[in-house]
């Protein structure tokens, strides 16, 4: 009997594992695994790294290389060359007028790596959340739609026993399945704008798309928009975006690099050197050295003074106009960014005002139809009106959920232009960590900063 309990157990756990688990995933979960899987991000790390690794390439030529080697040989009468046992060489730079310019134009490249990861991970997490919140807009309308399906179909069958008991007309039958059908529609390009938008998700947190599901709850909720009194009066305190710091820091960086081409030549450059050789005595040294020894040393500096060098002017010219191009570049994502804040900030208002006039369309609707089933549950009272029929409870119905689904869409959108404000402004940050927990290290301040 126990074997039997052993096997039956042993079926329906092999059973249960073949069955696809709906994995329902909180918004700052969601936030914390795309930051650190996804490949936009991944790249930004190792610029920062290949950065870092330039600037300390700058900074190490002034620490001496070392190298060993041997020059084994033979010759025969007069030595010819200096064939030795082994031998080791030390180089390093002393001084180079230009080389702190590239130091100082590596560290700005630095800055702007680290930036550019800053806003590499603002991009992943807005992504992230209009995705997760498109996720959940597709949930609510996937609902809807199922509901208002039924009261399409329940609509037909009412007008069908009103035609059958002659209270009805065709073109009212074929008008209710006109409506279902666009319904039904409706239902398939919804389930295909879930999937994708699932898929995307799946993606950008590297999970498996089937049965990936989101926490309504989790979602962060949103500060009342502002008056435009206080958006003037805060505007100038507001932060530039990384990306227009990033192109800033890449300007300085490459104004700092042709500031060292542009001042290399009649500048000395100081060069330390050191070198040991054990030379062998098989190459007849004692017969044509009166003082042969094996062991040789020499250390000193050389003094070098670039004169005339044509191929560094051009590369000094060619770096002078690629700096320039730089600046133009930053000044250019500055006023595009700006532009861009103050479009998103009107818009915002726009789309919030769309939302109020749908939601309470919508709650119109509802009260409209509450009414309604009053109505038929216990008559007008005024036996002169028209009586409310099944008919017209299937109809408000409809009507309620298609405002309803107007409500969704114009409340994404609504967010939509929030998210990407608080991106531009600088809040997007606070606005992700407002939805974790204090007891729960989900989302730590280091993961949406820079190294």
């Amino acid at each position: 009997m126990s074997r039997l309990r052993l096997l039956l157990t042993a079926c329906f756990a092999f059973a249960a594992a073949g069955l696809p688990a709906a994995a329902q995933i909180s918004f700052s979960t969601a936030v914390g695994l795309a930051l650190k899987s996804n490949p936009k991000v991944l790249m930004a790390q190792a610029d920062v790294a290949k950065a870092k690794a330039s600037l300390d390439e700058a900074r190490d030529v002034y620490l001496p290389s070392v190298a060993g080697g041997s020059g084994l040989g033979y010759s025969y009468g007069f030595p010819i060359g200096q064939p030795s046992v082994f031998n080791f060489t030390a180089q390093s730079l002393v001084f180079n007028f230009s080389q702190r310019n590239y130091i100082r134009g590596s560290r700005f490249a630095l800055d702007a790596a680290n930036l550019a990861l800053k806003d590499a991970q603002l991009a992943v997490t807005e992504d992230v959340a209009l995705t997760y919140m498109a996720l959940d807009r597709d949930t609510q309308r996937q609902a809807a739609l199922t509901e208002q399906a039924g009261f399409a179909s329940r609509l037909i069958e009412i007008i069908e026993e009103r035609l059958n008991a002659g209270q009805d007309t065709p073109i009212n039958l074929t008008g209710a399945r006109l409506s279902a059908a666009q319904i039904k529609l409706a239902r398939l390009r919804a389930e295909d704008q879930a999937a994708e938008d699932q898929a995307h998700l799946a993606l950008l947190i590297s999970l498996p798309q089937k049965g990936l599901g989101v926490v309504s709850d989790s979602i962060p909720q949103f500060a009342p928009p502002s008056t435009d009194s206080t958006v003037s009066s805060t505007a100038a305190a507001m932060p530039d975006s990384p990306q227009v710091a990033s192109a800033y820091a890449t300007a300085r960086s490459k104004q700092q690099i042709a500031y060292g081409d542009a001042h290399y030549l009649w500048r000395p450059q100081i060069t330390f050197a050191a070198q040991y050789n054990r030379f062998a005595k098989f190459n007849n040294y004692d017969l044509y050295y009166r003082n042969f020894q094996h062991n040789n040393f020499g250390v000193g500096i050389q003094i070098t003074l670039p004169v005339f060098d044509a191929g560094h002017r051009a590369k000094a010219r060619a770096s002078a106009a690629d700096a320039v191009h730089a600046q133009h570049e930053a000044d250019l994502a500055r006023d595009q960014f700006l532009e861009g804040r103050q479009k998103i900030r009107h818009a915002t208002a726009e789309l919030a005002a769309r939302a109020e006039v749908a939601s309470l369309d919508q709650q119109l609707a509802k009260q409209q139809l509450d009414v309604l089933l009053v109505q038929l549950n216990s008559g007008s009272g005024n036996s002169s009106a028209p009586q409310m029929t099944p008919k017209d409870e299937q109809t408000s119905r409809i009507a309620e959920r298609e405002k309803f689904l107007k409500v969704l869409d114009a409340d994404f959108e609504m967010r939509k232009a929030e998210i990407s404000l608080l991106r531009q402004t600088g809040q997007l940050e606070d606005w992700v960590r407002s939805a974790v927990p204090a007891q729960s290290p989900v989302l730590p301040s280091a993961t949406l900063k820079p190294e």
